[in-house]
């Protein structure tokens, strides 16, 4: 068995950089063209490939920007120019900014895994911009849930915006968070055992999390 202690150390170490800390340059087009392949180099069941991505890059971002106005309008009709014209610019944050749409491809496999598919995507182009050197963070933010926004990109009822991954040149160090705890959240199965979900910790209001029975896109 040979160990690949490089990947394991990126594994390990690997944490998201605050968009605040991200500036030019921006990846070149060779090391953009890497990460989407990477982000494209997943688990995908039956070869469905329920994703895709659009990246935003140079004057692309500012050119967003009329469109996030718009739809923060809708987002929250009481926002004043000033509010509105911050929203605007949110695309301008990072010099790299790719989107990445989870699309429910038709019969087989259910929409879960394809689901879950596009979120390994998401990942991988983290993974990517880490290893060329580059900082990048995966968020979401209203955008990805406002229908104005989805509709004016030319998205779809089969679509869901998995993530927005933000990539640049960090300007800083970063630092270490708090991760979680195994015991926590590790069983080591046994008839009877009872398993430990990181409840007593983890499940907490601020979180949002779904109820259960959540109903998934068909």
């Amino acid at each position: 068995m040979t160990i690949n202690q490089d990947t394991l150390d990126h594994l390990l170490n690997r944490r998201s950089v605050s968009i605040k800390n991200l500036q030019e340059p921006a990846p070149s087009v060779d090391d953009i063209k890497t990460i989407l392949k990477a982000g494209a180099r997943v688990p995908d069941h039956n070869k469905r490939v329920p994703w895709y991505f659009i990246t935003f890059e140079g004057q692309a971002r500012q050119d967003i920007a009329p469109l996030l106005r718009e739809a923060y309008k809708t987002h929250d009709p009481s926002a004043t120019d000033a509010k509105l014209d911050l929203e605007s610019q949110r695309f301008m944050n990072a010099p790299l900014v790719i989107g990445v749409v989870s699309r429910i491809r038709q019969k087989k496999p259910q929409a879960w895994e394809q689901i879950l598919s596009a979120g390994a995507a998401c990942m991988n182009i983290c993974h990517a911009a880490h290893a060329l050197g580059y900082g990048a963070n995966w968020l979401s933010q209203w955008y990805s849930y406002n229908d104005h926004f989805k509709k004016g990109l030319g998205l779809d009822e089969r679509d869901n915006i998995a993530g927005f991954i933000y990539i640049g040149t960090p300007t800083c160090p970063n630092e270490e968070r708090e991760r979680p705890y195994l015991s926590k959240i590790v069983t080591s199965w046994s008839p009877d055992v009872k398993l430990n979900k990181g409840d007593e910790m983890y499940d907490k209001p601020k979180y949002d999390a779904p109820e259960a029975g959540f109903e998934l896109p068909q």
